[in-house]
């Protein structure tokens, strides 16, 4: 009788050990945390006129120098939501970037759209993992009267701030053709 308790006592401890060593009674090692891209500053100018070229200055930074790229959606009234616009980042601006993204907001589909027509603009960065920055939100008024500044305030006075990249979001008169074929015209 005694083998037998000496038998399941070392069958005991052995399945023991073999738990602590497959499984482990160690602390589990927390990843370290994963913060998304800051978009520390940006600016645009509220009112423009149609065909202007418009400029959104930002600055952006990220913890893991790994920002990838920046999405700029755009709402119009009477139209809805355009296909997300993104623009790669470039490996000198992965950590930290400050700079503009420039919209030629004429558009051939557009036409000519009407006066004070708004839309909203919103623009996010993103890093390689999928993680997205709070998105800054611009809400922006085509006026005809409307002036051009010459100079966005500090800190994107400067004269060496890089471009960024190009929107390619054509803009679309709700009113051409009595609005036919918007949903159409979206998905091409």
């Amino acid at each position: 009788m005694n083998h037998k308790k000496i038998f399941y006592f070392i069958s005991l401890l052995l399945a023991i050990t073999f738990f602590i060593v497959s499984e482990g009674w160690t602390q589990p090692q927390s990843k370290p945390e994963i913060k998304p891209p800051i978009i520390i500053q940006s600016y645009v100018p509220e009112k423009g006129r149609y065909g202007d070229v418009l400029k959104f200055y930002i600055e952006a930074e990220s913890q893991n120098e790994d920002m990838y790229r920046i999405a700029t959606f755009v709402e119009q009234p009477g139209v809805g939501r355009y296909p997300t616009d993104f623009i790669m980042i470039k490996k000198p601006y992965r950590k930290h970037l400050k700079g503009y993204i420039q919209w030629n907001t004429f558009s051939s589909r557009g036409g000519s759209l009407p006066e004070w027509t708004q839309i909203t603009v919103k623009i996010s960065v993103f890093d390689k993992a999928g993680n997205e920055s709070k998105e800054v939100v611009f809400p922006f008024e085509f006026v005809s009267t409307a002036k051009q500044t010459t100079k966005p305030p500090a800190p994107f006075d400067q004269k060496d701030i890089p471009k960024l990249g190009n929107v390619m979001i054509d803009l679309i008169n709700p009113d051409r053709d009595g609005g036919r074929d918007r949903d159409n015209d979206l998905d091409k």
